[in-house]
C-alpha cells in the first residue's frame, strides 16, 4: 500500500514540476500545445537543429528563431470553448 501511495505522490510531483506530463483532465488541445511548445523550444535550444531549419527554409537563423519563439505563444491557436462557457454577447444598445 505504501508503494502505491509513494508512486502516486511521485507522479503528482512530476506533473507539478513538468506541465507537459499531463493528467487525466488534460484536453487534446492542451496536450498538442505542450508537444508543439516542446518541439519549438528544442529546435531553438539546439543550434545545429536551428541551423538545419534555417538552411532548409533559406532564411537567416535569427529570423527562424524569432518565428519559432513567437509560435510558442499559441502553437495550436486559441483554446476551444469549454463546456458551460457561454459566448459573450455584446449589447450594442446599452453602450449608446
Amino acid at each position: 500500500m505504501a508503494d502505491k501511495l509513494r508512486t502516486q505522490q511521485e507522479l503528482e510531483r512530476l506533473q507539478a514540476k513538468y506541465i507537459g506530463t499531463g493528467h487525466p483532465d488534460t484536453t487534446s488541445w492542451e496536450w498538442k500545445t505542450n508537444i508543439h511548445r516542446d518541439t519549438y523550444s528544442s529546435i531553438v535550444g539546439h543550434p545545429p537543429l536551428l541551423s538545419y531549419m534555417a538552411l532548409a527554409e533559406n532564411e537567416p537563423a535569427a529570423k527562424v528563431r524569432a518565428r519559432l519563439i513567437r509560435k510558442m505563444l499559441q502553437p495550436m491557436g486559441p483554446p476551444p470553448p469549454r463546456e458551460g462557457d457561454e459566448p459573450m454577447l455584446v449589447d450594442r444598445k446599452a453602450d449608446s
